[in-house]
């Protein structure tokens, strides 16, 4: 069975390499909050300020990439590790990122 936390992170991801800003954001929730792990410090809070980030995002970076390495799915959360590329001096990045699913849509996602 396939488990709706990795539906959402997948299509998000899809979207993203895409850089199809209104598929990408209709996963999230209206209210979504974007943290860094561990602090818990917000960076983007609602959906508004995620949709200015990641226009100004795509906008600057057209061929910003992201690859999945690995995904990891516990319940109502999918942890991500990512290569990512097209960004400032190409340089290639390796992030994680951790989705928290709440009613249907992604509510908060960590950056480590």
């Amino acid at each position: 069975m396939v488990n709706k936390a990795e539906v959402l992170a997948q299509k998000q991801l899809e979207a993203y390499n895409n850089q199809d800003l209104e598929e990408f954001l209709s996963v999230y929730s209206d209210k979504v909050l974007i943290m860094e792990f561990p602090s818990n410090k917000v960076v983007t809070n609602g959906i508004d300020e995620m949709r200015v980030r990641y226009r100004k995002l795509f906008n600057e970076y057209p061929n910003n990439h992201a690859e999945l390495l690995a995904r990891m799915v516990h319940g109502n959360k999918v942890i991500d590790h990512e290569l990512v590329t097209g960004r400032v001096n190409n340089e290639v990045k390796m992030a994680v990122a951790i989705y928290e699913i709440h009613e249907e849509k992604i509510s908060k996602v960590w950056f480590l």
